[in-house]
């Protein structure tokens, strides 16, 4: 019934997609395997892709011929690139999308790329041979071969859903949980873990009254996450910000000694940067209200989701709160919130490639080792499809560097130091993020892409342009001058010092306060040049010009820490006085008590901040 395929994906959340159009794209034989072929890229929690470090994933993903972009792109309710206030660094892509259309689109997108398969069925164990996958068995008993394996499994294995004192076996509401594999990998030697996370109540959007909120809308001119010419959005939809009140906190303590996540009947540790209400108001008691995001869930639909408000409380106390929330006083509830625990294998057991270390061509990627969040999973399932294909045809592994991207950043994260809690990326968690920016990632990663056989010739050919033409704008601001009183009456108007003689163009850009669109109102000669390029490029230029020796200053620190790897720590060192450390690597510091500067490095909560104070100290 079935051939030997080159490589078994199992699961189809982002990971399991990301995973089986990479191998399928590279030349492999992919089979995908979901217990539901409708719920195909399921967005599970929110209906958004990217945010803070998590739009540089997306975007990375993209820039190396992943799928994620170009369907969030398709898929886009309301597009805002965020922290626009601070360095570029910093600069986010987020974007709501239609929850339907997002799977809508995978699934076309699979069933589009030649060379992938589907079969609807739950995986309840693995066929091993010689410590090697050699293929998968599933509950209706099918036994299907495969070269080998990805397992993609989200919340599905042996999952737990927790609503007040009722607890039910499910991966997603309505949906059963998975069994059986956990079981066999523990007998083989796996370590494994039980982790927990959320998700909030939904409700009609009919039933709100939107002007006691305030209108949180896109950006006037929306961008995209995909380098390739996918169409911009033409309309967008609003969101809105509301916020909880003492009331609210009042009413949801009242179902706190029936809360699974304060008796102990929640075992899995939830993610620490995306605490359930209940945790906020038990964590931070000082605050009088909390912000909440009523976000649409898409086009066709009335229904909203609550981003702030996940919670496992009785559905009762969900409803009797979120009525005292301005706006939400005559709401109706679709479904309530709920907490799901589930199984994860702690990810130091894989390698950097993210196959098993216990068993040849058998990879994990996703929730399975421990992270949290589509973008993160995505990237995961994107470079285990990419290795599973280069073992299984004997090429060259692919091993993402730290220094090159945030992919690269959060799995060595994972396999390094691995992670007791569910692992969210953030830019801090990068020592070089000044160097991994969201607008460069296709001329970090294309020619990757490229030399893989994802990314074909024209586009790369486009990263090439990219790069030469924002080089040539940098080199003519350099010969190209102003007249200072062309120029003066410019930073007159900005608020910055005026100048006492004639300048090069590169000059007056280097100023925080001067940007190329200003400079374009007093130089006719600069904007008649500028008018032969398109605005990413001469965004690009404009980067380059105002944060060239920012570059130079992170290489230098780069340079710097590979000198300080191996610096001897005392072991007794009291780091609860440096207090210039955060309060979580204070911590894990004092237990671990690392040897070496470079082994704090690698401690999961210390981030690259805390290592630089660390450095500080030592060279004194």
């Amino acid at each position: 019934m079935f051939k030997e395929y080159d490589v078994i994906v199992v699961g189809a959340g982002h990971a399991g997609c990301e995973a089986a159009a990479a191998a399928a794209n590279l030349g492999s034989s992919v089979l995908l395997i979901t217990m539901n072929m409708e719920t195909i890229a399921q967005m599970s929690c929110n209906p958004a892709m990217g945010g803070v470090a998590k739009g540089q994933i997306v975007r990375e993903i993209d820039a190396m011929g992943g799928y994620s972009g170009i369907i969030a792109d398709k898929t886009t309710l309301q597009f805002r690139m965020l922290n626009l206030s601070k360095g570029p660094a910093m600069w986010s892509p987020r974007a709501q999308n239609d929850r339907k259309r997002f799977a809508e689109e995978w699934r076309l997108a699979l069933e589009r790329t030649p060379n992938v398969d589907f079969w609807q069925d739950m995986v309840s164990s693995l066929l091993i041979k010689n410590n090697t996958v050699v293929g998968v068995k599933t509950s209706l008993g099918v036994e299907i071969r495969g070269k080998s394996v990805i397992l993609t499994n989200g919340t599905f294995l042996n999952g737990l859903i927790h609503i007040g004192e009722k607890k039910f076996g499910g991966g997603r509401t309505g949906e059963k949980a998975a069994t059986g594999i956990t079981e066999q990998l523990t007998t083989l030697g796996f370590e494994a873990g039980r982790m927990k996370t959320g998700t909030p109540p939904r409700i009609d959007g009919r039933s709100l009254n939107y002007s006691l909120m305030e209108e949180q809308w896109g950006d006037q001119n929306p961008g995209r996450f995909s380098y390739t010419d996918v169409e911009r959005p033409t309309e967008q939809r609003c969101c809105w910000i509301t916020y909880t009140n003492l009331n609210v906190h009042e009413t949801l303590k009242e179902g706190f000694e029936k809360s699974p996540m304060f008796t102990g009947r929640i075992k899995g540790l939830g993610p620490r940067y995306c605490p359930s209400i209940e945790d906020k108001i038990n964590r931070f008691a000082e605050r009088e209200r909390h912000q909440i995001f009523v976000e649409p869930e898409g086009w066709n639909t009335c229904e909203i989701y609550v981003n702030g408000f996940s919670t496992s409380l009785p559905e009762d106390i969900q409803y009797k709160a979120l009525i005292q929330i301005p706006g939400f006083e005559n709401a109706k509830m679709f479904r309530p919130g709920y907490a799901i625990e589930y199984d994860y294998f702690p990810p130091t057991q894989l390698g950097l490639t993210l196959e098993t270390k216990l068993i040849s061509n058998l990879f994990f990627a996703g929730q399975i080792n421990g992270t949290t969040g589509y973008e993160e999973a995505a990237s995961q399932g994107f470079i285990a499809g990419i290795n599973a294909h280069q073992k299984v045809n004997d090429l060259h592994e692919l091993i993402m560097k730290r220094s090159e991207s945030y992919i690269g950043v959060l799995i060595d994260d994972l396999v390094t130091k691995g992670t007791e809690e569910p692992y969210r990326m953030f830019t801090s968690r990068a020592e070089h993020r000044l160097l991994l920016r969201q607008d460069n990632a296709d001329i970090r990663l294309s020619p990757i892409g490229h030399a893989l056989g994802l990314i074909n010739d024209e586009r790369l050919n486009l990263v090439n342009d990219k790069i030469a033409n924002s080089d040539a704008i940098v080199e003519f601001s350099k010969k190209q001058g102003i007249e200072m009183t062309a120029a003066n009456s410019l930073l007159e108007e900005l608020g910055t010092s005026p100048l006492n003689q004639n300048v090069k163009l590169f000059s007056l850009l280097s100023r925080p306060q001067v940007g190329i669109n200003e400079i374009r109102t007093v130089s006719s000669v600069f904007n008649e040049y500028l008018n032969n390029f398109d605005q990413v490029t001469i965004e690009q230029a404009e980067i380059k010009i105002k944060y060239e020796s920012y570059f130079e200053k992170e290489q230098e620190i780069v340079n710097k820490m590979q000198k300080m790897e191996d610096k001897d720590i005392n072991p007794n060192f009291d780091y609860s006085q440096l207090v210039s450390l955060s309060k979580e690597a204070r911590e894990k510091l004092l237990k671990i008590k690392p040897r070496t500067l470079g082994q704090a490095s690698r401690i999961s909560g210390v981030s690259p901040s805390d290592i630089s104070v660390l450095m500080v100290h030592i060279s004194r």
